[in-house]
């Protein structure tokens, strides 16, 4: 039996190990990982997503893309013929955004980012208050590992300059009810994980390794 080949890419400056727990049945499926590289000088999503599909060595592969990772598998799939196109804790169209991230793009905010701040985690601790915010340093720690400020600027800016308004009907959307980042007020059409955050990716995996094998099976 020929295994099904699933990529997945994780989201804005992970790292592989998001899909640490990520648990497909190995007599039905192969997994394999894709990873973010530094862009070129004044490279577009779309190039970046082309040059991103020659990592891609099977014919009709499963894309899985989390967040910015589901966002840039959509452009993927404009230049690859794919088996199935899922997206987690993501958007299919810029009408998706919150109005915090339209309101970035009209007033050109995301500019404003302190990049080269996120790119020093050692900086960012000691700037920490709190233990929850201790937390979140510590998975970014652990998860984030593109810290390079020239993709950081180039990524934070392709999200938010995002131009697609129509989303791909074939895009399976699997979302937490308690995104934080993209709440489900703006979302449409999407598979419901309850009580999950941005992150579902880490903290309900049991629930991803219990349904992808049927949302990828099923016609």
């Amino acid at each position: 039996m020929t295994k099904i080949p699933v990529y997945f890419m994780p989201g804005l400056a992970a790292g592989t190990s998001i899909f640490e727990n990520i648990d497909l049945p190995a007599q039905q499926f192969e997994i394999f990982f894709l990873e973010w590289f530094v862009p070129n000088e004044r490279e577009s999503l779309q190039e970046y997503a082309k040059r991103m599909t020659e990592k891609i060595e099977h014919e009709n592969p499963v894309l899985v893309g989390v967040s910015f990772g589901g966002i840039l598998v959509q452009e993927m799939a404009k230049f690859i013929k794919v088996r199935k196109l899922i997206i987690v804790s993501s958007v299919k169209s810029n009408k998706e955004f919150p109005r915090r991230m339209k309101f970035a793009k009209k007033t050109l905010a995301y500019k404003l980012m302190p990049t080269s701040l996120l790119a020093n985690v050692a900086a960012l601790e000691k700037l920490s208050f709190g233990e929850t915010f201790k937390k979140r340093i510590r998975l970014y720690e652990k998860y984030l590992n593109m810290r390079d400020k020239k993709y950081l600027d180039w990524a934070i800016e392709n999200v938010i300059l995002w131009s697609r308004t129509e989303p791909d009907e074939n895009v399976i959307h699997i979302h937490g009810d308690k995104d934080e980042v993209f709440p489900v007020q703006y979302i449409d059409n999407y598979i419901p994980v309850a009580g999950a955050t941005h992150i579902l990716i880490i903290n309900k995996y049991k629930w991803l390794n219990e349904n992808l094998p049927k949302l990828i099976l099923e016609n």
